[in-house]
């Protein structure tokens, strides 16, 4: 009996340091670890250029496809384009060893532009940003634009004439980026 309850105070000191080492050892990993085939990434330097840019290969998570350590030292931006959202974090390099910098990771929405019978629908999460200009152009003729202000999703819903076939875009400005779609009627 005495040689159970050693055991179990043994086995309860051993878990207790385990798990207060656990707690305080995590570490947040970078916002964009998983990635899909087909996403575009980008490395920008400190001084803004482009060391690195091309498009995923593969599935999984960015710090294992993809050698940050290779990088000379200092700070640079990883910026992943994924279907409906830029995924933009922080990385340091010193002495080959990567640091993800979590404070400096942001997520910018990109719009939605969807084209149903002769009316073209805009949508736009914008959590951190709440505002987006629009322009529409017929060929290279600006045929409408205004700034849409709101809350936490952005939505316009634009009536086109469909007796005026051709080629039209639509331009969306927001945070600081430029979004554009080509259609046809």
């Amino acid at each position: 009996m005495k040689t159970l309850f050693k055991n179990m105070l043994v086995l309860a000191v051993m878990l207790g340091t385990c798990t207060s080492y656990a707690n305080a050892t995590l570490e947040v990993l970078p916002t964009f670890n998983s990635v899909k085939k087909g996403n575009s990434i980008s490395v920008t330097d400190a001084s803004g250029k482009i060391v690195f840019s091309g498009l995923i290969n593969f599935n999984g998570n960015i710090s294992h496809l993809y050698d940050f350590s290779q990088l000379k030292d200092g700070t640079y931006i990883i910026e992943v384009n994924k279907d409906f959202e830029i995924e933009i974090s922080t990385v340091e390099v010193k002495n080959n060893t990567v640091s993800f910098i979590n404070k400096r990771s942001e997520k910018i929405f990109k719009p939605v532009f969807r084209l149903e019978n002769d009316k073209l629908l805009i949508s736009k999460m914008a959590l951190d940003y709440p505002k987006m200009e629009v322009e529409l152009y017929y060929g290279n003729e600006l045929i409408h634009a205004e700034t849409v202000k709101g809350g936490e999703i952005l939505n316009r819903v634009y009536q086109l004439d469909d007796t005026i076939k051709g080629e039209y875009t639509a331009v969306v400005k927001s945070n600081g980026r430029v979004f554009a779609k080509n259609f046809r009627i």
